[in-house]
């Protein structure tokens, strides 16, 4: 079959389609109402689209369940051979994984028996690195598939055999390296937290901060108070607007985080004055576990604000102690091992407010605490750049995977070599062999589909479908048969070229709901 090149190759290389390259088979079901159809131990390999989640081999030998013989039997899956290319069609298009043993698939893949010894692993490659073009090519409402004959049709740039070995070879090499540098770069944000306790270490645990007095900051503080607790503020006073109620969700490590909001009416506000913040009130998460969260009340925030139960308010005597020298010590190392010591709960460790009134600071003079405070600043800066350029780098190298992929499929990854035998020369051998070949018989499912079953339903109940539409969960409760057979029969009522139910929003029920079509 000829194809429009989607670009140009080097000579040697041809476009092909898929279907000359390639025997592209789906796969089935059978009914989960019968358990029987599965098998824990033996049986024959099954892979499922949710059998490659996160799924990072190249190959794979079965999913999470195998099919018995009477499953098998009783529907449309297919054995597919050692070496067969496994592609998810739908719920998502694009997950990509090699047969290692003879398998059979669910109807979410449509699987590649490669011809004539062209790579899987090129091939895997190729798929994976199109998948944007082959959602392109996909239709669908409640969810996109590329239909075989889709899938067939697409354009396959195929270099000569020798030339796919000494590619695939390359890509690995470079994986590797790659996947290597982003393990590397994944652990910077784990690094960034230990430097800087490693900086706040320094700084209050030396020589120097053994002669420092050490006072309670009940003795630093105007006043040390917690949030309205049980029904002085329930969730029923929340409004959409008003002045804002400072929760656990905005105390981050060292940080204010402003973007989660909630609100309280002017009323309920002046009633509860006793718990308004104040700028740089340091804020105190009752709840220790991995770390603790402190943060200091913006003084550029325009709004007024309370806080809510388990979230202390620590409002410090500036001419004793600086907000900022304070956070920075409450956050270190030394004072999590003091407070993990004493939290009480089992499914949510917490201190109390006098736990945290009775905790000692370190204090020398304010002189000192500002240049200390300069100091840990300083240090921290420099870990946030280092820490964003990680970040960079991290993106940079996801974007240096598609090129190199992009220079492999136009041949440009590694060098011809004029003695490989041309694709044109192996597609014409493949068409030979094919043409001699003896026609294999198909597979034949003897019962009464479970697809047709699933369709049957959908007919009948067409007849008196809902006006206001009906969601795929409740349709589900009315069919007996299977989910998949239940999902592929409407997913074909969706993406028909007449289709005769559409998808909707309820936004009453926040639910998509499947609506008959007006005829």
């Amino acid at each position: 079959m000829s194809v429009e090149p989607r670009w140009s190759v080097p000579r040697g290389w041809a476009w092909t389609s898929i279907e000359s390259i390639a025997e592209v088979t789906g796969g089935g079901t059978p009914s989960a109402n019968d358990p029987s159809n599965f098998s824990d131990n033996g049986g024959i390999p099954w892979v499922t689209p949710a059998d490659l989640t996160s799924y990072g081999n190249t190959y794979i030998t079965r999913g999470r369940r195998n099919l018995s013989d009477r499953g098998y039997k009783s529907s449309s899956a297919k054995l597919l051979p050692a070496g067969a290319v496994l592609f998810t069609s739908r719920a998502p298009i694009g997950y990509c994984a090699i047969a290692a043993n003879p398998i059979a698939t669910n109807q979410g893949f449509k699987s590649l028996t490669l011809f004539g010894g062209i790579s899987g692993e090129f091939t895997r490659h190729y798929l994976k690195w199109s998948k944007p073009y082959l959602e392109s090519l996909a239709s669908g409402t409640t969810f996109l598939e590329i239909s075989g004959s889709k899938l067939q049709q697409v354009p396959f740039p195929l270099p000569p055999l020798a030339e796919q070995k000494r590619i695939v070879a390359k890509l690995d090499a470079l994986n590797a390296k790659s996947a290597r540098a982003r393990t590397e770069l994944a652990r910077i944000d784990t690094l960034v937290s230990r430097y800087k306790q490693a900086v706040l270490s320094k700084a209050f645990s030396g020589e120097l901060a053994r002669e420092w007095p050490s006072v309670s900051l009940d003795l630093l503080s105007d006043v040390i108070f917690d949030g309205p607790f049980g029904s002085n503020l329930k969730s029923a006073d929340y409004t959409a607007d008003g002045p804002r109620v400072v929760r656990l969700e905005n105390i981050g490590a060292r940080e204010f985080i402003e973007e989660k909001r909630t609100h309280i009416s002017e009323a309920k506000f002046r009633s509860l004055a006793r718990h308004v913040l104040q700028a740089n009130d340091l804020l105190f998460s009752s709840f220790v576990s991995e770390e603790i969260r402190a943060c200091l009340f913006p003084a550029n925030i325009d709004f007024q604000a309370i806080n809510k139960a388990d979230c202390f308010c620590i409002r410090l005597d500036a001419a004793k102690v600086d907000p900022q020298f304070a956070l920075l010590q409450l956050t270190s190392e030394a004072t999590y091992r003091h407070f993990v010591q004493q939290v009480h709960g089992a499914t949510r460790p917490r201190i109390n407010l006098s736990q945290l009134k009775s905790y000692r600071l370190l204090v020398p003079s304010l002189e000192e605490q500002h240049e200390i405070v300069r100091r840990i600043e300083s240090a921290f800066a420099k870990i946030d750049r280092l820490a964003k350029e990680a970040k960079r780098a991290l993106e940079l190298v996801g974007r240096l995977d598609e090129a190199i992929l992009a220079k492999a499929f136009r041949g440009e990854l590694v060098p011809q070599d004029e003695n490989d035998e041309p694709a044109e020369h192996l597609l014409a051998r493949i068409r030979a062999e094919r043409e001699a070949a003896p026609k294999v018989k198909k597979k034949v499912v003897k019962r009464a589909s479970a697809m047709l079953t699933a369709r049957d339903f959908l007919n009948a109940k067409l007849q008196n479908w809902p006006y206001d539409g009906i969601s795929f969960q409740d349709l589900r409760s009315e069919f007996s048969g299977s989910y998949d057979d239940l999902k592929d029969a409407v997913f074909n009522l969706l993406s028909d070229e007449n289709a005769v139910l559409s998808q909707v929003f309820d936004e009453k029920r926040s639910i998509m709901k499947l609506k008959r079509r007006e005829q």
